[in-house]
């Protein structure tokens, strides 16, 4: 069997983005036959008890992320898997880790969005955003291959069956999702739901999803219990996808769930909740596939209504949104990654 070692890190401030797309990435490798090991150094229950519900075995390395001794009990921990591959995702894993993984004679693939390393070792960068360039890696060594675009978008394995699913546009939209992040530690959800809160829309349900790394579960709990606005709350969903498709308009981030939102040809508005996350909310707005309104600290809970009321109101803008974010990913993006790394791929 092969085996993928695949080294990331969640949590309240770090979020669970990266290791929610290498989930994709290792289903896809399960879908080989392959054995897929993730090794982090922070404790993230609620995402633990998810990956080994998906058949993936979780390590703790008991390290300071990404300094020397991290690589030397990731490569350890490569060699007694035995690993194939070992994949990182984080912005700690830089040019001194690379060359460590490289130096012991392993297979790495590196996934980075924002050209975070001085110089890159690893066989593969992967920088799956909507402006991805060459020249944010452009300090890599002569066989370093980059993988750049939403071609390579990482999708889960929920998000499958909906390849080739075309939405219906209603004429006015009525079901509304929020999907602020793994973590949200700004509590921005809370001025979302004050927001729906102030929109008079006959027949309007709200969908408010808590990820599984939020502190403040509690807080949105009662909040949605004092309202009179028709709100309901999700926590540790295990399938985004119905959801998605359930929705006629989201309110999202440009983290990772964007990628998703294109894919099932949902509307979204984007609120930036890290600098991260602006690129993407800018590109996709450019794009005609999301209403980006910036970074979230200079929103009110009018603002962010009255963008959503528009939305909910104008189906033709809808419609074009729903077929560009199904233009611009295709669901195929693990797959080509496995491919690229010399693993037939069939999902």
């Amino acid at each position: 069997m092969t085996h993928l070692l695949i080294r990331t890190d969640a949590g309240s401030q770090i979020g669970t983005g990266h290791v929610m797309r290498c989930l994709a990435l290792a289903e896809a490798w399960q879908n080989t036959g392959g054995h897929a090991l993730f090794a982090m150094a922070t404790e993230a229950p609620a995402l633990e008890a998810r990956l080994k519900s998906e058949g993936m075995e979780v390590v703790h390395l008991s390290t300071k992320i990404g300094h020397a001794e991290d690589a030397v009990q990731t490569v350890e921990l490569a060699h007694r898997a035995p690993a194939t591959w070992i994949v990182v995702d984080g912005y700690q894993f830089g040019a001194n880790y690379q060359r460590i993984i490289k130096d012991s004679l392993l297979r790495l693939l590196a996934i980075d969005d924002v050209g975070h390393a001085e110089h890159y070792y690893a066989d593969i960068v992967l920088n799956q955003n909507l402006h991805a360039k060459e020249g944010l890696h452009a300090s890599r060594e002569p066989h370093t291959r980059l993988l750049l675009g939403t071609r390579y978008v990482l999708l889960r394995r929920e998000f499958w069956k909906w390849r080739g699913w075309k939405r219906e546009i209603p004429d006015m939209a009525r079901k509304l999702l929020v999907t602020l992040g793994g973590s949200d530690p700004d509590n921005v959800t809370l001025k979302v739901i004050l927001a729906i809160q102030g929109m008079a829309v006959d027949g309007l349900e709200a969908v408010v999803v808590a990820g599984p790394s939020s502190a403040r579960y509690e807080e949105l709990q009662s909040a949605i219990r004092a309202s009179q606005a028709p709100l309901r709350l999700a926590r540790d969903v295990m399938d985004m996808s119905e959801w998605m498709a359930w929705a006629d308009v989201a309110i999202s981030t440009g983290g990772s769930t964007c990628w998703e939102l294109a894919f099932m040809g949902l509307p979204s508005v984007l609120l930036v909740l890290a600098e991260n996350q602006r690129g993407n909310a800018e590109g996709l707005d450019e794009a005609g596939v999301s209403v980006n309104l910036g970074w979230h600290e200079s929103l009110s809970a009018n603002d962010i209504a009255l963008a959503v009321s528009h939305l909910l109101v104008a189906v033709k803008a809808r419609g074009q949104m729903a077929r560009r974010g199904q233009e611009l990913i295709d669901g195929q993006g693990a797959a080509r990654v496995l491919m690229a790394s010399g693993i037939r791929c069939s999902t």
